[in-house]
């Protein structure tokens, strides 16, 4: 009965922990630096928490506006609004009047 004995060779045995080391590299590597890895998420909340103070004064300015439109529009119109906004649009005022631009 004949029998071949294969020589066991050096590098067969670290294919297979080779390739693992390999996929275990690049899925680290992407979790950390990659689109949706760890450094983008940090950059996207710093988006979304300058992003939502923009709102908050976006919002403000909104509350803001629609109380001087409320202001106008209800069938009672303030004299005092109706006078402020008259003489800012006209860029205007009585000669003993002192005007502060905010």
């Amino acid at each position: 009965m004949w029998t071949k004995h294969h020589k066991q060779r050096r590098l067969g045995r670290f294919v297979v922990p080779a390739i693992t080391i390999a996929f275990l590299s690049y899925f680290s590597y992407h979790s950390i630096h990659g689109g949706f890895g760890l450094r983008a998420m940090e950059q996207f909340e710093r988006n979304r928490i300058t992003r939502q103070a923009r709102l908050d004064v976006l919002v403000e300015e909104r509350k803001r506006l629609e109380r001087e439109v409320a202001l106008m529009s209800d069938g009672s119109l303030e004299r005092d609004i109706l006078d402020e906004k008259a003489r800012f649009a006209l860029n205007m005022s009585r000669s003993d009047e002192i005007v502060i631009f905010h």
